[in-house]
């Protein structure tokens, strides 16, 4: 909303500075975003057009003579004698006797050519040389318009600066939805006035009225009243359409609307001075002159003034007459009833809507007016008749005519629908100052905050010594209760006025809690692995789910009604049960509380991969949502509440070039070892050892899949913590990865459970990190590789964590797996690099030998494997 001081003056004296102004405004709950000056045109004049003729060489530019008054060398001041200026222009709308901005050689401004601002020289054009510049708003930067000259109002001074008649300070506003009344030039002016203590100066809304009773010239109805709360109008006769004064047409140009004709223009005038939009309907053309307000029959076709048809539905609010609608309530007339230069008669309409219904229909419709705009924070029926004998008044001075005596008011009740729809007879709103101190924690009598109100404009009384009631003003939507009126006050007084004070009682302990903590610290750890995290809605769709497992699809809930609210699918390798369908879904993409966050996170890679030729390592931390069976304890142990269960679980996927291209290594994609590694790294930093066995999933490659365990690295490396799975890890299924539409090459992807992670410890104090300072040893590692013949079920790491068993093996590392010739079937070689150590002493080469005859018995013993000769 754009505030021009030029406007807002002639309501309020503005005696702070533009910026304090904004400040003190922004301060008091009215956010100021921005504060701009429009001028600075240094050079440029009103000018004044003598006579135009034809170009001799062109026959789409104008010569004119230009009075450029006083400033162009006349004796007399008046420049009525200056010798006129020749000034080619090329704007089709310029016309001898027109006040202009006109640019005299030195100006800088913006070339419309180049795009840059420039000092304009004399030029010859077609062979005569152009004295100036007649500006259009493009060049002098006011708008985007450059079709056309500006035209200046009849009453600017010829030879004034350019600053005079066009420069203005303007407020630009950020209003939060609650202070509707702020979208008019008053409602800001109210709340300048209460914060500068300076009187409010609200126009006159009286006219003569000279025709016979409003009532026998038009008849209104309202058929739906929980729409249309209260309908006023005013019958005008006898008025002549034409340019509205340039007083108003140069006031809406700086408020942003564009000038149209003298009546469509005091509609736009009123309703952004008093807040209430109006509209104009040619009397005339209303069959039988009387308005039906009703809903809109089902598939109901009306053409809005925009020339489109639209089809509407019973939510649709019409205005109509018997025969056909010719409006749609709060948002935008019909092209059948508008007011065109043949209009003699028109009925005014001031009215008031049902605020959730109009925001309902502008958004269906995707028809979004400044009339709806107010309409859908909602109005006060007490402000449309004095709106509406406002803009009555406007228009019997722009358009003449004659104003029926007495308006239409038919106002069926309050109560009915949403916002603050209430009528004059509604309960005032009391204020004690009892209340006042237990809100504020300050001493503040009742006098001052009824100074205040009335500083406002809100009407009070004292009920009693310590108590007030306040009328809730026509104006505002948002004055209900005791505390509505605490915080105008506060907010007017200053709210750095309020003392600091001690909490009453004292802050209560931090209660730490272990899974968030847990899961901050597994949010640092993924990060510092050189994953990035996303964020994306806990909501999909059945399609997301059944995508996890192409093998089995229609498995999922698709949504249709089945009488319990759930479907039957297995959506994920960590998830097998039902899913948790919403009863009101927004969208059919977003039906179903996720159960894993594999189909979120794998959605997010596509999109990215879509805007991104690199690596990409992605991660999120969320909840996951699963039903609970009807009589059994959900997994806290309690009873079956209906509530879903929700568990803590991250999600990762990696896809892409490891590293980017250079010239010293091949480039090669991540895969399986890549996000094992990640897991392996970020447990490691929260002190857990992660481990990794076979396992199958529908929705990763076979082979390339395998359960993750954790166990407490704490433990101090005994191998005696006993591990538990906490989720799975894999290369993506090829027909996964194609039913997400992600590229080719391996997608690795992994999910885990954060309560079970957290079931590795006992408390939360065995959750720090297990990174612990080790001196370095001072004797040197002695080094055996060693290949085992070991049966393939037997897992790698079962071997690793035998031979990392023994008293001197400080690390083991597989270098070679072999399965082949000189293999027997059902056996693979592992190859292992076992590095030797003692901390107080050089290993002898009998040590190391008899540690190696001591591991490899123990690998005989529980594993099977030998010694490959």
């Amino acid at each position: 909303m754009l505030i021009p001081f030029s406007w807002l003056a002639e309501y309020v004296d503005l005696t702070l500075p533009p910026a304090a102004l904004a400040h003190r405004l922004t301060m008091a709950g009215i956010e100021v975003g921005a504060v701009t000056t429009r001028g600075g045109w240094d050079g440029c004049v009103v000018g004044y057009v003598r006579a135009t003729r034809p170009h001799p060489n062109a026959d789409t530019l104008t010569l004119c003579e230009v009075d450029a008054g006083a400033g162009a060398g006349s004796d007399d001041g008046d420049g009525s004698n200056t010798p006129p200026l020749e000034v080619v222009c090329g704007a089709p709308n310029v016309a001898a006797g027109q006040k202009i901005c006109l640019a005299r050689p030195g100006a800088v401004l913006l070339n419309m050519h180049t795009g840059r601002r420039e000092a304009l020289q004399p030029a010859r054009i077609r062979g005569i040389v152009s004295e100036g510049m007649i500006c259009s708003a493009a060049e002098l930067e006011i708008s985007d318009e450059h079709e056309g000259i500006i035209v200046l109002p009849d009453s600017a001074v010829v030879g004034a600066p350019l600053d005079d008649a066009l420069g203005d300070t303007f407020l630009e506003l950020e209003l939060t939805p609650n202070r509707g009344d702020c979208l008019s030039i008053l409602g800001v002016a109210r709340e300048i006035g209460a914060i500068t203590g300076q009187p409010v100066r609200i126009p006159d809304v009286d006219y003569p009225e000279t025709g016979p009773p409003a009532h026998t010239l038009a008849q209104v109805a309202i058929a739906d009243p929980d729409l249309c709360h209260r309908y006023t109008a005013s019958v005008i006769s006898g008025i002549r359409i034409g340019p509205s004064p340039d007083w108003m047409q140069e006031r809406l140009s700086r408020a942003g609307l564009r000038p149209i004709n003298n009546v469509v223009d005091v509609t736009n005038y009123v309703m952004l001075e008093f807040n209430q939009p109006l509209h104009a309907f040619d009397l005339d053309t209303v069959a039988d002159r009387q308005v039906i307000v009703r809903r809109a029959a089902p598939g109901e076709k009306f053409v809005t003034l925009d020339g489109i048809e639209r089809t509407l539905d019973a939510d649709h609010l019409l205005i109509a007459d018997p025969s056909s609608a010719i409006g749609i309530g709060g948002v935008m007339g019909g092209a059948n009833s508008e007011i065109t230069a043949a209009t003699t008669t028109l009925l005014l309409e001031s009215a008031t809507f049902s605020a959730l219904n109009n925001r309902r229909t502008a958004t269906m419709l995707n028809l979004r007016t400044e009339a709806s705009l107010r309409f859908e924070k909602g109005l006060r029926p007490e402000l449309a008749p004095i709106a509406l004998r406002r803009a009555t008044q406007l228009i019997l001075q722009t358009a003449g005519g004659s104003a029926a005596a007495g308006i239409i008011d038919v106002y069926p009740g309050s109560g009915l629908d949403d916002g603050p729809d209430d009528g004059p007879d509604a309960a005032p709103v009391p204020l004690t100052e009892r209340r006042l101190r237990q809100v504020l924690g300050m001493d503040l009598d009742i006098a001052r905050a009824a100074a205040v109100l009335d500083s406002l404009g809100i009407a009070n009384r004292l009920a009693g010594p310590d108590r007030l009631e306040a009328d809730r003003p026509y104006w505002r939507s948002d004055i209900a209760i005791e505390e509505d009126l605490i915080e105008e006050v506060v907010r007017i007084i200053g709210y750095d006025a309020v003392p600091t004070t001690m909490l009453s009682s004292p802050i209560p302990h931090h209660r730490p809690h272990p899974l968030t903590e847990l899961k901050e610290s597994l949010r640092d750890a993924l990060a510092a692995a050189g994953l990035e995290e996303t964020i994306s809605y806990p909501l999909v769709s059945a399609g997301d789910l059944a995508r996890l497992d192409p093998a089995a699809p229609g498995n999922i809930d698709d949504g249709n009604d089945d009488g319990n609210g759930s479907g039957n699918g297995n959506s994920d390798a960590n998830y097998a049960g039902p899913t948790l369908r919403i009863a009101n879904p927004m969208s059919a993409e977003q039906n179903i509380m996720r159960p894993t966050l594999s189909a979120s996170i794998l959605n997010t890679l596509a999109y990215n991969q879509a805007h991104n030729d690199g690596g990409l390592r992605l991660f999120e931390l969320g909840r996951g949502f699963i039903p609970q069976d009807a009589g059994l304890p959900d997994a806290a142990g309690l009873p079956d509440d209906g509530l879903p269960q929700e568990t803590e679980r991250a999600a990762g996927a990696m896809s892409g070039p490891r590293y980017a291209a250079n010239w010293h290594q091949p480039a090669a994609a991540m895969d399986f070892y890549d996000a094992t590694g990640v897991i392996s790294v970020a447990l490691a930093r929260l002190g857990f050892a992660a481990s990794f066995e076979p396992a199958d999933a529908p929705m990763f490659h076979p082979g390339r899949c395998a359960s993750v365990l954790a166990s407490d690295n704490n433990a101090g490396g005994s191998g005696n913590t006993p591990a538990v799975n906490i989720g799975i890890v894999g290369e993506l299924h090829p027909d996964v990865r194609a039913a997400f539409g992600l590229r080719p090459d391996p997608t690795a992807g992994f999910e885990l459970r954060l309560d079970a992670l957290l079931s590795v410890r006992e408390n939360a104090a065995a959750q720090q990190s297990a990174s612990r300072f080790r001196p370095l040893s001072r004797y040197p590692a002695a080094h055996r590789d060693l290949a085992l013949l070991a049966p393939a079920a037997v897992p790698a790491a079962r071997l690793q964590q035998l031979i990392e068993r023994v008293r001197l093996v400080e690390r083991a590392e597989l270098f070679d797996v072999y399965q082949g010739e000189n293999v027997p079937d059902g056996m693979r070689s592992l190859a292992f690099r076992i590095r030797f150590r003692a901390a107080d002493r050089t290993l002898t080469a009998d040590e190391v030998n008899r540690a190696v005859n001591g591991l490899t018995r123990a690998l005989a013993r529980e594993a099977g494997a030998t010694v490959r000769e």
